[in-house]
């Protein structure tokens, strides 16, 4: 009579696992049909619709849950005002914030108008790298799900920094080794609590005297090449520097700039991608997300335009008709917005998904032109 049990000597799949369960002391083998850590269950927005449409393929993303993400750029472009939109969001979802900052730069009132709720978040002043390391893996052990934000792993020194002198020398290439160790100790932990670091960083300028590689890589973030393997995803933001790409107000005082977010690398399929955005620092903080919407779908084929008008036609038929300075005002109706919603699925996620199009039109083709 046919049993199930294995061959004596032999062992199923389910018992490996529970074998190797056992020796571990935790669960560490598991069955990737089922509940598992390194699956990405849940997304935290990250402010911008656009942006959180191309980090993964064939979904609205965001900053994934239980991995490592970093966001970094060039001065100015935005990089703490997308972390604050990521933390009110995260708070919004249930997800209690821990934000380390060796800036000294973060304004409690500028995180309550990002949305963030300051009785959920706890500001931590990052005094050294081995202190926001071995402090993330104290506090994994809580049992509490926490997203992680660290800002700026650039600026945050060793200890062997704060204790010795101005001399670069005495202490070179001590935090890529700190990193190195830290993130090998860390990333697993974070999948299996489904904690989330978010790593912000600077982009320096590559100096070096081979001009192929300065073109195609301009820039380089501190933190060793460790930190890079133990990204997720990176988003890199940049700005340009012509009058056209500040926001300004009725009577010309600059409010905002425009950025430009490419996704350096992603585990999830779309590295390369890149979107624009505009970022308000003026009297209203965050991301313009609206607005850049309709950059997003200009390339669709139920979107076309005719002098100062665009006609927006859904998958039922309707048309609607507006000019640009009427598209945050035409957003307020929510069968229009509905539509956005459908062709920017389609045409920024969905049409990727199934490669429709030419590449140039989804990828950054910029790289020559020195980002």
């Amino acid at each position: 009579m046919a049993g199930t049990k294995a061959k004596a000597g032999k062992l199923n799949m389910a018992e490996m696992a529970k074998l190797l369960n056992k020796k571990a002391g935790t669960n560490v083998a598991h069955d990737l049909t089922k509940e598992n850590p390194t699956e990405v269950k849940e997304w935290i927005p990250t402010g911008a619709r656009w942006l959180d449409s191309i980090i993964c393929r064939g979904k609205l993303a965001g900053i994934p849950v239980g991995k490592t993400t970093e966001i970094a750029g060039l001065e100015s472009t935005g990089k703490s005002y997308m972390a604050a939109q990521v933390a009110a969001n995260a708070q919004r979802m249930g997800i209690g914030v821990v934000y380390f900052d060796s800036e000294s730069a973060i304004d409690p009132t500028f995180l309550q108008r990002t949305g963030c709720n300051l009785s959920n978040l706890l500001y931590v002043q990052a005094s050294s790298v081995e202190f926001v390391l071995e402090s993330i893996e104290e506090l994994l052990g809580s049992g509490e799900k926490l997203l992680f934000i660290w800002d700026s792993l650039a600026l945050t020194p060793s200890e062997k920094d704060v204790e010795g002198d101005f001399n670069p020398q005495s202490s070179m290439a001590v935090k890529p080794r700190i990193l190195s160790k830290g993130m090998s100790k860390l990333t697993v932990p974070l999948a299996n609590a489904q904690c989330t670091l978010l790593v912000l960083n600077q982009l320096k300028t590559n100096i070096t005297s081979n001009i192929a590689e300065a073109m195609t890589t301009p820039y380089f973030t501190p933190g060793g090449k460790a930190m890079i393997y133990a990204y997720s995803l990176r988003i890199w933001l940049t700005g340009r520097k012509a009058k056209a790409s500040f926001v300004t107000d009725e009577k010309g005082f600059r409010i905002g700039s425009e950025v430009k977010a490419k996704l350096e690398k992603s585990r999830f399929g779309t590295a390369g991608r890149m979107c624009n955005f505009k970022i308000l620092w003026g009297a209203d903080i965050g991301v313009q997300d609206e607005e850049s919407w309709l950059d997003a779908i200009k390339g669709s084929d139920a979107l076309k335009s005719g002098g100062a008008w665009y006609t927006l036609t859904s998958s039922e038929g309707r048309e609607f008709k507006f000019q640009a300075k009427q598209w945050v005002e035409k957003l307020q109706d929510p069968e229009f917005r509905q539509v956005v919603f459908d062709v920017m699925d389609e045409e920024v996620i969905m049409k990727f998904d199934t490669r429709q199009g030419e590449a140039s039109q989804y990828y950054d083709t910029e790289v020559e032109e020195k980002l």
